[in-house]
């Protein structure tokens, strides 16, 4: 393991980040806000951190990096980001323990959505703007970012890619990785175009406009309102919001597609087939749950219901009504879409619909060998065999999936949190989702958390963001050993 290549790249995060502390500087002199010293402060002090790691390790080799360094890279850049993420919000005085400023950071970047802003309202813009915009730097990935312009410092990237990208397999667009990175960032850029001129037309002033549109597609839920989505109290706001936390839970290599002349793009992909029609059944169902005992109206049910319904399956989780208020099988079926979360390639989080779809095809290929014994079967994916080493890392990744999520639980439970709280929180926060039930429902934040099950909590989120085994393997003894 060659740390020096790792603190490297860890300083050239950091000093891109403090550069991009910048723009809420702007907009916090634009508005007039209390907060333009602390992230002054914080701009230069990352940027500074930063510029000292690049220059104490500027004669290292970044010769075929290895898979081991690429996993370290990744996991080691988004926790120093989200520790120096946390800096503005601290030295503003918003959060008076930095372990508050740290989950409010590492949620921003993990696109989880979670917060402990009690009254977020009374922030000052420039913070505020701060707070949606590393959902924006996160979305695709600081590390994919990075690509575009790492391999002018010569430095190499599939392992980077291949450790970061939220995918069972990477899915390379172009030859040179520098361009798979630049399309997908043209692709995001072009769809954030198009929302922000949506939310306008539809009467949001400009900074709203943008911060929920870099909050939409990164699918990390971030409002700057307490309310959410629900305090702009507008049918097409919402309407828009649900078609673009749609299109950001598909498989971004689709929209590239789609820009290429191939509308069918969408319906040939096996997963996103499923994930289409899961959202479509699923909000068909909670509608009708809804229609006659929570809402008087099939429309007002259809609003609300599917918005829900996209917003948690998507891993957004932004809220327009209080869930726990509705019958006992819409809250079911809205924890289960905690679970199955959004496509493979997407910046959603979750198990990933993919590897949902190829698990319950792996236990029906298992059922039917027990009736043929001696048959030769294959899991199929769009048609083609996925091959067994694939099958064992999804297989294995959805044990260590659900371990994880059992484990966490009852540590946190253990911290004296209720058990609807506990379950749920652990899930919203390694699904990187957002709101769950309980303490930390729609309605409420996870301010009541204890400060022990913050930083659990805030582990989980790194897990849930960086497909777990990027994190875990860490606690693996042979990771250390040559």
């Amino acid at each position: 393991m060659r740390w020096p290549v790792v603190t490297y790249i860890a300083g050239f995060l950091l000093f891109v980040l403090g550069l991009s502390m910048l723009l809420p500087v702007i907009c916090s002199a634009l508005y007039g806000g209390d907060d333009l010293m602390a992230l002054l402060l914080s701009a230069v002090f990352t940027a500074v951190s930063g510029a000292i790691a690049l220059l104490a390790c500027r004669n290292v080799s970044f010769d075929n990096i290895s898979q081991r360094e690429g996993m370290a890279i990744v996991a080691v850049g988004w926790t120093v980001v989200g520790l120096y993420g946390a800096l503005p919000f601290y030295f503003s005085g918003v959060f008076p323990h930095f372990v508050d400023a740290f989950f409010e950071s590492v949620s921003g970047f993990t696109t989880t959505g979670s917060s402990v802003l009690t009254n977020i309202e009374a922030v000052p813009k420039g913070l505020l703007f701060w707070r949606s915009l590393i959902q924006w730097l996160g979305g695709m990935g600081i590390i994919v970012l990075s690509l575009a312009i790492l391999p002018f410092l010569g430095v190499g990237g599939m392992q980077l890619y291949k450790a970061e990208v939220p995918s069972p397999v990477p899915d390379k667009l172009k030859p040179r990785l520098s361009e798979t990175a630049s399309i997908l960032w043209k692709v995001s850029a072009m769809i954030y175009v198009m929302k922000i001129v949506l939310l306008l037309f539809g009467g949001m002033d400009l900074f709203d406009a943008l911060c929920h549109t870099f909050t939409t597609m990164p699918t990390g839920g971030f409002s700057t309102r307490n309310a959410s989505v629900a305090g702009f109290n507008s049918t097409y706001i919402d309407v828009v919001i649900i078609v673009f936390m749609v299109l950001a839970g598909i498989n971004f290599s689709l929209h590239y597609q789609m820009m290429r002349g191939k509308p069918l793009a969408f319906w040939r992909d096996s997963e996103c087939r499923w994930f289409l029609i899961i959202v479509l059944g699923l909000s068909v169902v909670v509608t009708f749950d809804l229609y006659g005992t929570v809402y008087d109206s099939l429309p007002e049910a259809l609003r609300y219901g599917s918005f829900q319904v996209v917003s948690i399956i998507t891993t957004t989780g932004y809220a327009t009504a209080d869930y726990e208020l509705w019958p006992g099988l819409s809250q079911v079926l809205i924890f289960l879409c905690m679970f199955i979360g959004a496509s493979a390639g997407s910046t959603g989080g979750g198990m990933k619909v993919v590897r949902v779809m190829l698990c319950l095809k792996y236990c029906y290929r298992e059922l039917y060998m027990l009736i043929h014994p001696r048959a030769v079967a294959t899991v199929k994916l769009g048609g083609k065999a996925v091959p067994e080493n694939v099958m064992r890392s999804i297989i294995g990744f959805v044990a260590i999936y659900i371990g994880l999520f059992a484990l966490c639980s009852v540590i946190l439970a253990g911290m004296g949190v209720d058990f609807v709280t506990a379950f749920t929180s652990v899930g919203s926060c390694i699904g990187n989702i957002g709101p769950g039930f309980g303490l930390v429902g729609p309605s409420e934040n996870f301010a009541l958390i204890p400060q022990g099950g913050k930083w659990l909590l805030a582990w989980c989120m790194l897990l849930g963001r960086l497909e777990i085994y990027t994190v875990i393997i860490f606690l693996v003894p042979e990771f250390w050993r040559k």
